[in-house]
This record gives structure tokens, sequence and C-alpha cells, in this order.
């Protein structure tokens, strides 16, 4: 996801005069192309990041454009007053790019682990929140932010995540991307556990579930046109984040459910505890312990629906 962030940045600076880039002390040789192609517009911020997010509304404020990137809990919870008070109380236009989403970088420990941004960003007024599922939505997406005259948070995985489109999808802000049909169950997926989704759809179709794939790439604005169609024509609507079970897309879920009507369908909600991770390794061990695997996703799923396992026969 990042080299493609990275890539399509570089184009659109290239049309765009007005972009800038504001890296904090990290991706130097990532952006090797974007400083030689727009050397002026390049800045590395080093480890102050509240000073650089409030040189990006500074930036805003005076016509640019700028995008913020660093790894997800230095560009969220280290300067959480200053995206709150400079960029969203102003409303200004400024992208803030987190790296690492989830459990990306779960081998360096608590520090660099992001499981309540998306909780945090959502909460901001005026702020759009974005995690596109695998690179090529990362492209779409990024156009999509810097075509928006507000704030948007967009984030990113890190690297070598399986691609699940096979080409750049029309993407809109605000509206959900399916990836599969089905009608047995709806798996809404945000973020970097969307190729999951599909090995869990591919583990249960054998079974004869037929389960409808969607890419919620928009916490924040929600599709409700997607959500009531997902509750009123399936059984089970099951959310999957790499994120914490509160306050990022099954809580957003939930509490747009809450004011709803009595549909057909019940809500299972699918991420990270709400406890930190003392134990260390990398992030499939995370998600084994997380329970986020294929197969122990697909295992909730046919709980929720009171089917058996094929494999306790």
């Amino acid at each position: 996801m990042r080299n493609a962030f990275a890539k399509t940045l570089t184009e659109l600076a290239a049309d765009d005069e007005r972009l800038v880039l504001l890296s904090g002390d990290i991706g130097n040789r990532m952006f090797d192309g974007f400083k030689t192609a727009c050397p002026d517009r390049f800045f590395n911020c080093g480890v102050a990041e509240a000073n650089m997010m409030s040189m990006a509304a500074g930036l805003a404020m005076s016509g640019l454009r700028p995008v913020v990137y660093t790894i997800v809990p230095f560009v969220t919870t280290r300067c959480l007053e200053q995206i709150r008070v400079d960029v969203c109380y102003h409303h200004v236009p400024v992208v803030i790019v987190g790296v690492g989403g989830g459990l990306s970088y779960a081998s360096l420990g608590a520090t660099h682990h992001s499981c309540e941004d998306l909780a945090l960003m959502r909460a901001l007024p005026h702020m759009r929140v974005v995690c596109p599922g695998d690179a090529h939505e990362t492209r779409a997406a990024l156009k999509a932010a810097v075509a928006l005259s507000e704030p948007v948070y967009l984030r990113l995985g890190k690297k070598g995540e399986p691609l699940v489109h096979s080409a750049e999808p029309a993407l809109e802000i605000g509206r959900a991307i399916t990836v599969r049909e089905g009608a047995d169950a709806v798996l809404l997926s945000t973020g970097n556990l969307l190729p999951t989704a599909v090995e869990v759809a591919d583990l249960l179709a054998p079974e004869g579930l037929v389960l409808r794939v969607v890419s919620v790439h928009t916490v924040k604005p929600l599709d409700e046109t997607a959500l009531a169609d997902a509750f009123q024509t399936t059984p089970l609507v099951a959310t999957l984040e790499e994120h914490s079970l509160l306050g990022g897309l099954g809580g957003a879920v939930a509490e747009w459910l809450a004011e709803q009507p009595p549909s057909r369908g019940r809500l299972l909600r699918l991420g990270t505890a709400d406890s930190f991770l003392h134990e260390a390794g990398g992030q499939d061990h995370a998600r084994q312990l997380y329970e986020l695997t294929p197969p122990q996703i697909a295992a909730r799923i046919r709980d929720a629906l009171h089917l058996p396992d094929p494999a306790a026969k």
C-alpha cells in the first residue's frame, strides 16, 4: 500500500503544484521520486509530529494542499490536539496519511500498534476517515482524498498486502464497493483485512455458504444505502477490522443500526479486544491472538449462523 501511495502522490503532484508532502522522519528513500520531481515541496519534519500537523494546517490556509505522512500512532494520537484544533476546527484540506494501520507493525510493540485511531478520527467534526483494502484502492482513495476541500484521514497498511481488485476500482468516498455477491451473510471489511475477508468467503464456499464481501473503505461517512441493503437481505452482517471493537467500523455500524427499524440481519463485530497486546510477534501472530485469521473468522460466522463445523464430523 505505501509504495502505491508514494507513486500515486508523485503522479498527482506533477499535475498539481499545490500538493506538498510533509513526512515525520520516515519514508525518505520511498519518496526519492517525489523529491526528484518536486524538490521544493517535500518537508522532512523529523520527530516533531505536532509541529508538522500545525505546519500542514498553515500551508492549507495559504492555499496549498498538504499531505502529511508517518506511522499511524505518531500521526494521530501524538498530535491529536493539533488535528482537532488546527485542522478540523478550521476545516482545512489536509490529507493525514497513517502507514502501518492496525497490527502492521506488531513486531515493534504496543507503541506502534494502532487499534484506536479510527475511533479518534471519526469523532472529530469535518473529518473523513478512509481505509483502503489493497494497493489499487489506495491509489483511488488518495486521488479522491486530495480532490476534497476538507480534512481526510487515510489509513494504510504497510507493504506486501495481497491484491483483491484486478485494477484500480471506481472509488467514491462514502460509497462501499461490493467485491463479491452473496445472500447467506455479509462481510463488511475495512482496511487491510479485505484479503482476509475474501479468504473467509473462499473457506465457507465449499460448505454451501455464499458470502457477500464488501469493502467499506470509508468508515466516515458510512454508506448507509449499502448497510440498509445488507441488513434487510441477509441474516448476518459481520464487520471485520484490524481495530478495536470500540469506535471503529463495528462501532460505527452499531451506532447506525441502533437508530434503524428492526431488520432481518443481526450484527457480528470482529476486531481486536479492548486490551493492549503484551506479547511479541509479527502481524500474523497478533491476528492469531485476536482471532482474526481466516479459519477463526470462518468459525465465528458458522457459530453466528448456528452451523456445525465440518471438521468436527
